[in-house]
């Protein structure tokens, strides 16, 4: 008898919890910092003392009903706050606050990008609740505790098990951080731990016509992306591995568990297993009123919504023939993206603005530690920068050279990090502004492309004698070119950067290789 066929398929959830970026805790006005040294941004409330009563956050609140609406969730119309309760050292009140029974939103959806297509996944709540302290173990011996963290606003995010596989999942968690970090509802860091992921994953087997489902593994406090695919092939594997072992390790036999990620050893590993709601006692928490979420509430809030990543880059595609990868690079960055439009509206040639952005100043911001916005570059130089590069009054060598200067020259920028991106009293996101005409003023880049004498020469005749002398300088090259099959690439090639090295970068490219071609193609005629 054959062996019966073992089929699996990966079924993964996830729990994200993001930081969000308000200057003051959930429940207190103890300030968010992450430098600060230990135990020092702390209050009676953060602490749990006896007689201190929180107060709710109402910009944290916002945050998370932004983030609501920007995940196609239904608003709750009716919230409230519960006690969940547990014991564990970083927690001074034995309690954490959270929203349980009424999540703030729910039922939900969030498309990414996948396999040259879309995939929408299901999101069943988002909530808000405080962040614990932290637990330090580099001291031998002992654990130390920071309670800086305690009280920090929290929205948790939970996804419906729709995704299927560890890099499916990789994509959402990027795609998520970027629709946070695009709301300005957090910093998304995650090195700080302000976005850390939960995947919950277990397998469903067919086996001998039954299916079976594996226990599910919550794998707790990932903080990076790489870790979560790691993290959920090993678990995978692992757990197909147990099955094969043993057929009782089934979700109806076996109970779930929590694990943690070994990254040095790349293995999961047993920390306990997994809490269900009851055993954490949930009740309504006595010092906290419910809120009634209002039609305006949500409609205050709505007026900030931006345009979302993934449909942002789905119009630049579409409306200005970018390629998916340098759409992606641009939009990665709302003020980037920003300013890339506002490059575009100043006149800037679409292909060229977005060639440029990519390959010029991104990397400039790359060399220097910062973003495009920060360069100091305002959308007009940039937009006449594109156009005389378009029109061929500068080749592309002599453009890079220009934004270098125009980088150099310009004014130290402000800084696009957004105060408070639901501020009523100024624009959401503003718009990314710092003077390339500083002090001293730059020029603008045509008057700085003559000023450094970077204009092309147009002129043929010029080119012609630049050919002459390059032709009769390099015979060799001219008969390779002419005569060796395996060489007449390079040799032209060769040539041509003979002929631009000559006219100092002055040279027309396209005028030089149509110079070149037609004489390499009449004294080929001759031999």
């Amino acid at each position: 008898m054959p062996t019966p066929e073992v089929k699996v398929r990966t079924i993964v959830g996830l729990e994200i919890h993001v930081q969000l970026r308000t200057r003051t805790k959930l429940f207190c006005a103890c300030p968010v910092r992450y430098d600060a040294p230990p135990n020092t941004c702390i209050c009676p409330v953060c602490l749990g003392h006896p007689g201190a009563l929180p107060v709710i956050n109402r910009r944290a609140f916002d945050y998370a009903l932004l983030t609501g609406l920007a995940l196609n969730c239904r608003i709750a119309g009716h919230t409230r706050w519960d006690r969940k309760n547990y014991f564990y050292p970083d927690l001074p009140k034995n309690y954490q606050i959270s929203q349980y029974d009424l999540p703030l939103a729910t039922e939900g959806s969030f498309e990414i990008p996948f396999k040259g297509g879309s995939k929408h996944v299901r999101i069943q709540r988002v909530h808000l609740e405080e962040d614990a302290g932290k637990s330090i173990h580099d001291t031998p011996g002992c654990t130390l505790i920071d309670l800086n963290r305690a009280g920090t606003p929290l929205l948790e995010i939970v996804t419906e098990p729709d995704l299927v596989s560890a890099d499916e999942t990789y994509t959402f968690c990027v795609e998520l951080q970027r629709l946070v970090t695009h709301l300005g509802v957090s910093e998304g860091v995650m090195q700080l731990g302000q976005m850390r992921f939960e995947p919950n994953v277990n397998l469903v087997i067919e086996f001998d016509g039954a299916e079976f489902r594996t226990p599910i593994a919550e794998i707790k406090n990932l903080n990076s992306f790489r870790h979560v695919r790691d993290a959920i092939e090993y678990e995978s594997k692992r757990q197909l591995a147990s099955w094969h072992d043993d057929h009782e390790y089934r979700l109806d036999i076996k109970a779930n568990e929590n694990r943690g990620w070994n990254a040095d050893r790349g293995i999961t590993e047993f920390q306990r297993g997994k809490e269900a709601a009851h055993d954490y006692r949930y009740f309504p928490d006595p010092d906290l009123a419910p809120i009634d979420v209002t039609e305006k509430m949500i409609e205050d809030v709505r007026v900030f919504l931006p345009e979302l990543p993934v449909a942002r880059r789905r119009r630049f595609v579409d409306e200005f023939s970018l390629a998916v990868e340098d759409a992606e690079t641009i939009v990665n960055h709302r003020p980037t993206a920003d300013l890339f439009e506002q490059v575009i509206a100043a006149g800037g040639p679409a292909d060229i603005v977005g060639k440029q952005f990519v390959n010029v100043w991104q990397k400039l911001a790359k060399d220097r530690n910062v973003k495009v916005t920060d360069l100091g570059v305002d959308s007009q130089c940039m937009a006449e920068l594109a156009k005389i590069t378009a029109d061929g009054t500068i080749n592309k060598s002599a453009a890079n050279q220009l934004a270098k200067v125009l980088v150099t020259r310009s004014d130290p920028p402000a800084s696009d990090r957004v105060s408070d991106p639901l501020q009523r009293e100024s624009l959401s996101h503003p718009e990314p502004q710092a003077s390339a005409c500083a002090n001293p003023p730059a020029p603008a880049p045509l008057q700085l492309a003559q000023e450094l004498g970077l204009v092309q020469v147009q002129d043929t005749a010029a080119t012609e004698a630049w050919v002459d002398q390059v032709f009769a300088e390099n015979p060799k090259a001219v008969q390779d070119a002419c005569t060796n099959p395996k060489k007449v690439k390079a040799a032209a090639g060769f040539l041509r950067g003979q002929v631009m090295k000559l006219s100092g970068g002055k040279a027309d490219p396209k005028i030089v290789g149509e110079r070149i071609g037609q004489r390499l193609a009449k004294l080929t005629q001759q031999k």
